[in-house]
């Protein structure tokens, strides 16, 4: 997730002020390739992360609390076009947003090979 987040914010220039057409394609796909290199990985991340007894609650719950938080980033990114070009509020938006989720990526704890659950007992 940290490498493709990174690689993200190598290529947000050719993304946000590309000089032509087929390079702003080119830095859209790049930029595309590697976030959902980062992002299509969070639902088994989430999982892994949750406790057994709220396995099925946090992922969603996590969601929607980004959700909450993403809501702002457009009238955060406005405010910031209103005094500089909309490039360079798409590049900062951009990079804030990779820069704080390597660091929280960064920070938090990864539980591979985590066995999920105990056995299930059914009385009968």
């Amino acid at each position: 997730m940290i490498t493709a987040l990174v690689c993200a914010i190598v290529v947000v220039p050719l993304w946000a002020f590309a000089p032509s057409l087929a390079l702003l394609v080119v830095g859209a796909f790049l930029l595309q390739f590697m976030v959902q290199g980062a992002w299509g990985i969070i639902p088994a991340h989430l999982s892994e992360l949750s406790p057994d007894s709220v396995r099925g609650f946090l992922p969603g719950f996590a969601y929607q609390c980004g959700v909450l938080l993403a809501g702002s980033v457009a009238y955060i990114e406005a405010v910031f076009a209103e005094r500089m070009s909309y490039a360079r509020a798409m590049s900062f938006t951009a990079v804030t947003v990779f820069a704080g989720a390597v660091l929280i990526i960064a920070l938090g704890r990864e539980k591979r090979g985590i066995k999920f659950g105990g056995e299930l007992i059914i009385n009968e």
